[in-house]
């Protein structure tokens, strides 16, 4: 058996997993051994609809688990779920946001990196049709090369999860994903509900629009011979994301390097700078 616990199962990726897993035959050889959350209510209903054992503290299940889930909904408690995992090595699924803070994902990553551990996680939405589509489209150069883009999100700024970080990886991570995990710089504008940003590639921009409480989400490239994409849905992504965990919990190879998964902290730091300042704010540059 694969035995694996959730940490911080307050949001939809642990009901979502949970089902996935039970509806599944090929995850018969899983056992989820333990659900933990610092909030009281999450991990009692995940008892009552899926049987899993409550964890009385986050730190419970080491030694005893061959893969962690880390899915809380605060960014800051990601690596501190984490920490006391490392030294076993074992593979982790970490959702969004990785971190909130620049400092602690480099230490975060070169823990992990040290100690050997495999990762996966981020954003869904990087797993939606539209972005594998508009990715490979890229990537060809399909219709002549990239001049622009457009992408819309959510944005919960009053989060008492952290705030703008709380969803603002959504919209960078599908940035990442079609257009480059390394913008230059970034300018953001706040109008009302929403903010805007403008995204500094070196051969063109990428206008991201977050708007909050409007569950929408909406992803364009613009190429020399016409634009591609359109509305983003979350079909299939949560069990995706979920098939990349799980061949890490088998033994496969981690996808992305420790430094593109950090990436969009990097990212939204410097949003969160130029919606402080009103000036134009380059991206960081870091290394693992």
């Amino acid at each position: 058996m694969k035995r694996i616990a959730i940490l911080g199962c307050e949001n939809s990726h642990a009901n979502n997993f949970l089902s996935y897993i039970k509806d599944n035959k090929e995850f018969d050889d899983i056992e989820v051994v333990g659900v933990y959350s610092d909030e009281k209510e999450p991990p009692e209903k995940l008892n009552v609809a899926f049987g899993v054992p409550i964890m009385k503290d986050y730190t419970d299940a080491v030694g005893k688990i061959d893969g962690l889930i880390i899915t809380a909904r605060h960014g800051d408690n990601h690596y501190k779920y984490a920490k006391p995992y490392i030294d076993s090595g074992i593979p982790m699924f970490i959702d969004k946001p990785i971190t909130i803070n620049e400092d602690e994902a480099l230490k975060f990553m070169r823990e992990l990196k040290a100690a050997g551990v495999r990762i996966s996680g981020g954003s869904s939405l990087k797993h939606c049709d539209v972005i594998y589509d508009l990715k490979e489209k890229v990537k060809n150069v399909d219709g002549g090369k990239t001049v622009g883009g457009v992408l819309r999100a959510p944005l919960s700024s009053d989060s008492p999860y952290g705030g703008f970080y709380f969803y603002a990886q959504h919209l960078v991570e599908m940035l990442c994903e079609v257009f480059g995990r390394y913008p230059l710089s970034v300018k953001a504008y706040k109008v009302g509900d929403t903010k805007t940003v403008v995204f500094r590639y070196a051969d063109y921009d990428v206008t991201g629009l977050y708007c909050d409480g409007m569950w929408t989400y909406y992803a364009v490239r613009y190429a020399e011979k016409g634009e591609q994409g359109g509305a983003v849905t979350l079909d299939n992504a949560f069990n995706r994301e979920f098939n990349e965990f799980y061949e890490l919990l088998c033994g496969g190879e981690q996808k992305i390097s420790y430094d593109d998964f950090i990436s969009p902290v990097f990212i939204m730091n410097a949003i969160y700078r130029s919606l402080e300042s009103g000036n134009e704010e380059a991206v960081k540059e870091f290394k693992v």
